[in-house]
């Protein structure tokens, strides 16, 4: 299955070579064609396996009218009304500076169309979110405490329920079409994405304890993830506040889903 050979490269490449191994898959083709199925498939699968290539800049470019895979270097808004740069080029130049993602900082930027970008970081921060529950939920059916695991304490379960709880419910508002209003629908998406990857970072380290902030654990990894892709392209809080302001300046609430 293609999921299966994603899944596969994803764990064994990272980076600049992740993203020649996807170009050989057919990203490129899988991006023009058939966008809607390739970008929740290749950004949850980043999310879940911890990897990262710069296929969001070929997302951005792909939406301006842009050649996937080219050189151009885009601005894209980073939290606190900053701006980062993906450069798909450098090994290890400031990669630790933000969540293992080669980001550089720039001092200015230009409007660019953020609605596609929004979806697909959404779909990122759900697979890091998955990730995180995939490793507390195991840790709580290994770890024993007074005689049985600590998967049958009450409060552990609610911790662990209420992280899917957020997690399903970022997903369903990915999935709403959003053809009407694409932009507010995309903006609302990457809010609850967000908060649903924050809120598993907060519960799962909290189920995992002591271990989750060990260096030999992969939380950490996951949770330093999170807190960047948050930021990245317009954080929950800010974009929850921009949502909220502007239909209070427009002075009505559009229909999204059919319910």
């Amino acid at each position: 299955m293609l999921e299966d050979g994603l899944r596969k490269t994803m764990l064994s490449a990272s980076g600049p070579e992740l993203d020649a191994a996807l170009m050989e898959l057919g990203w490129a083709e899988m991006l023009a064609d058939h966008a809607d199925q390739a970008v929740p498939l290749v950004f949850r699968l980043l999310g879940e396996t911890g990897s990262h290539a710069s296929v969001l800049v070929d997302v951005v470019l792909h939406a301006t009218g842009n050649t996937i895979g080219g050189t151009l270097e885009l601005p894209l808004p980073y939290i606190g009304n900053s701006w980062v740069v993906w450069d798909r080029t450098a090994e290890g130049v400031n990669v630790d500076t933000l969540g293992g993602l080669p980001l550089r900082r720039e001092e200015e930027g230009y409007p660019i169309r953020l609605a596609e970008a929004r979806s697909a970081v959404s779909w990122w921060l759900i697979g890091s979110a998955r990730a995180m529950l995939a490793l507390a939920r195991q840790h709580a059916l290994d770890r024993v405490q007074f005689g049985k695991p600590i998967a049958g304490f009450q409060a552990v379960r609610h911790r662990l329920a209420e992280t899917l709880v957020a997690i399903e419910g970022a997903e369903a508002t990915l999935d709403i079409p959003g053809d009407d209003s694409p932009d507010l629908t995309a903006l609302l998406a990457k809010a609850a994405a967000g908060k649903a990857a924050l809120t598993a970072a907060k519960h799962c380290q909290q189920v995992l304890g002591g271990i989750g902030f060990t260096e030999e654990h992969a939380l950490h990894h996951h949770v330093k993830r999170v807190l960047v892709l948050d930021g990245l392209l317009g954080s929950s809080r800010e974009l929850t506040r921009r949502a909220g302001a502007g239909l209070r300046a427009r002075g009505s609430v559009p229909r999204l889903a059919q319910l």
